[in-house]
């Protein structure tokens, strides 16, 4: 029995590409990497994806392909110092025809300074870099490296993926440790779909439940995996792309009035470490934003959410945050606030300083009344056919129309008001203008 071996995604990792699982939109016939292969050519790529699906081993892979000169280091602990001296190692590579490939793990932790002087080796060919990141590359890298590299996106493994390898694993622990241990398919499948997609976590969990199997036994049951399979990481990091793409499906799940779709998303970030003052502050954006005037309550009740959390904490505070949430996703929508206020700036912007009208100025002096601040105007509680005479807007933009309301909810409401009072507005207007055509 071999003892102190390397890890099992070690010693499985594949000799050649044709042993590599996985990523097939890549490396199939039509794949990027495979044309590229195919020329003979290697070029700087971005490997983007999620832990364990490859991209270490694809980058080994690909340089040995090219017959390159590899070297793997890591953002975490290199530095300028380590580039500036491999650069020089790659010029000189250059004038032999020889190829230099700089492997650079987790690049999203060099900062910009860092990325930046990897531009000059990149775009003199001196170095050929293969980036490995979790994160988004829109994110976390310069666009001038972005500009220099092709982003391959390697996708998470499938449970298909993952049952192929684990397969092979079994076979490879019988020969490490001199065991004749059937493992049944449960198992297989079992690890396959608790990983998600994860290769390492895979093997890992699969060697683990190996080890623990008594000397006696030689098969492997769903039943020993038990203790191994209680808990389950939930994908999120609170500052990288999976915050950004749960609360984009929450909110559209709120906008799509889908309350199922609605509390899962909020669960999934409450249950990974989201702040829930946080989804609070985006709910409250929400019954503005999507809501509006539609339901108008609707304000109020995140509002009441947000402090109802911050009363009572978790897990008690979180059922206020899910009524708020079944609220927003039910109740009528309607954007008309949002876009009324777009067009507004919109307008500021093109009009500039457009000059308070006259009858809404304020004129709190006998001065500014003689200059005709305040001239027409009457108190609407006083006369109730008043607001249709009031003319607030700039002259210029009297014809303008920014606030539309819809037909939905509260809003539709709104909307006979509006037209009310344009009725009124425009019999006042036919009566001036008859008055003034009789004189």
């Amino acid at each position: 029995m071999s003892s102190n071996l390397p890890p099992l995604a070690h010693r499985l990792r594949p000799k050649n590409l044709e042993e590599f699982i996985g990523q097939s939109h890549l490396l199939e016939e039509e794949g990027f990497i495979a044309r590229m292969l195919a020329a003979g050519e290697i070029y700087s790529l971005i490997l983007w994806g999620p832990p364990g699906c490859g991209k270490t081993t694809l980058a080994t892979l690909l340089a040995e392909k090219a017959a390159a000169d590899f070297h793997r280091f890591s953002a975490v602990t290199a530095g300028v110092a380590d580039i500036r001296k491999l650069a020089a190692r790659g010029r000189d590579n250059l004038r032999l025809g020889l190829k230099t490939v700089l492997f650079l793990d987790e690049i999203h932790r060099f900062n910009k300074a860092q990325q930046d002087f990897l531009l000059g080796p990149v775009e003199e060919g001196s170095l050929i870099l293969l980036g490995a990141t979790t994160e988004n590359p829109s994110f976390s890298i310069i666009t001038p490296l972005l500009s220099r590299a092709r982003v391959a996106v390697l996708q998470p493994l499938t449970a298909t993926d993952l049952a192929v390898l684990l397969k092979r694993a079994g076979t490879r622990l019988n020969e490490d440790y001199g065991r004749e241990v059937e493992i049944v398919d449960e198992v297989i499948t079992r690890i396959a779909v608790f990983a998600e997609g994860d290769a390492r976590r895979a093997l890992n969990l699969l060697e683990t439940a190996f080890l623990n199997l008594p000397a006696g036994r030689n098969l492997l049951a769903a039943d020993d995996l038990a203790p191994l399979l209680e808990g389950r990481e939930l994908l999120y990091d609170r500052d990288g792309e999976e915050h950004f793409n749960q609360i984009s499906a929450f909110i559209k799940s709120l906008r799509a009035g889908d309350p199922d779709a609605a509390l899962y998303w909020l669960g999934r970030m409450l249950k990974a470490g989201e702040d829930p003052l946080y989804c609070a502050r985006r709910m409250i954006r929400f019954a503005s934003e999507d809501i509006g005037n539609a339901a108008p309550q609707a304000l109020q009740l995140a509002i009441n959410a947000r402090q109802a959390y911050e009363t009572l904490g978790s897990p008690e505070g979180e059922l206020a945050l899910c009524q708020a949430a079944v609220y927003l996703a039910t109740a009528p929508k309607s954007d008309a606030v949002y876009l009324a206020w777009k067009r507004v700036l919109k307008e500021i912007k093109a009009s500039g300083n457009q000059p308070v009208p006259l009858q809404v100025r304020n004129a709190p002096t006998g001065l500014l009344r003689k200059l005709d601040y305040g001239r027409g105007y009457v108190n609407p509680h006083r006369d109730p056919a008043n607001p249709a005479r009031i003319q607030a807007l700039p002259e210029g933009l009297r014809e303008k129309s920014f606030y539309r309301p819809t037909d939905s909810g509260y809003e539709a409401t709104i909307g006979q008001r509006l037209e009310e009072r344009r009725r009124r507005a425009a019999k006042l207007e036919r009566r001036k203008r008859d008055g003034h055509s009789r004189e």
